[in-house]
């Protein structure tokens, strides 16, 4: 196999690594995010910051292990030209052997700590990304966008009520929710117009 092909995520390994150090602890992250949030966002409450950063925690977890589980795809897929099935499984293997390598690594780390939990995330991104590269990009992304427009306009919905009644402000909710229908609306409108399925 070229380099060009086992290097990508070999590199990416390292990079994971790296993240799991001190200097990307939730202390040390919550240092830059929350007042970023509060300037941002200054309506937020202590606990909105607090799942923010949880979620954009776990979020990255799940985005580095998808980004991994594709570049051992593609080395194994492109750069042996083993079957895409067995590319995928093998891949998936790397990537969860990786994930729990990385928690082993943070829990000799007193800055850190290591959770099975986000070794479910890592491997659900990794998952979800190769059954992307499987399927199909053009046809993941779309079913992908579905899902985070119906997520975005239901949840904001709920969102909404869920403030009203408790007396909180919804602040950019009153923008993304609506945009979230908006975009909806024009995706059935746009998927009638050229024949393709309406989801």
């Amino acid at each position: 196999m070229r380099p060009s092909y086992w290097l990508p995520p070999v590199v990416w390994m390292a990079v994971i690594m790296a993240f799991s150090s001190a200097t990307f602890s939730a202390e040390s992250t919550g240092g830059l995010l929350d007042p970023l949030l509060r300037w941002l966002a200054p309506w937020l409450t202590e606990a909105h910051v607090d799942a923010i950063h949880v979620l954009g925690r776990k979020g990255a977890h799940a985005t580095e292990y998808a980004i991994l589980a594709v570049l051992w795809f593609r080395a194994f897929a492109k750069g042996r030209g083993v079957l895409p099935r067995r590319s995928a499984w093998m891949a998936l293997g790397i990537s969860l052997a990786w994930a729990f390598l990385d928690e082993a690594h943070q829990a000799t780390l007193p800055a850190r700590t290591a959770s099975a939990g986000d070794v479910v995330i890592d491997g659900t991104g990794a998952v979800l990304a190769l059954v992307g590269a499987r399927v199909g990009w053009r046809r993941s992304a779309d079913r992908a966008t579905a899902v985070l427009l119906w997520l975005a306009a239901l949840g904001g919905a709920g969102a909404l009520l869920l403030n009203a009644f408790a007396g909180v402000p919804s602040g950019l909710l009153w923008l993304t929710t609506p945009m979230a229908l908006l975009g909806l609306v024009l995706r059935r409108w746009a998927r009638s117009r050229t024949g393709m399925p309406v989801r």
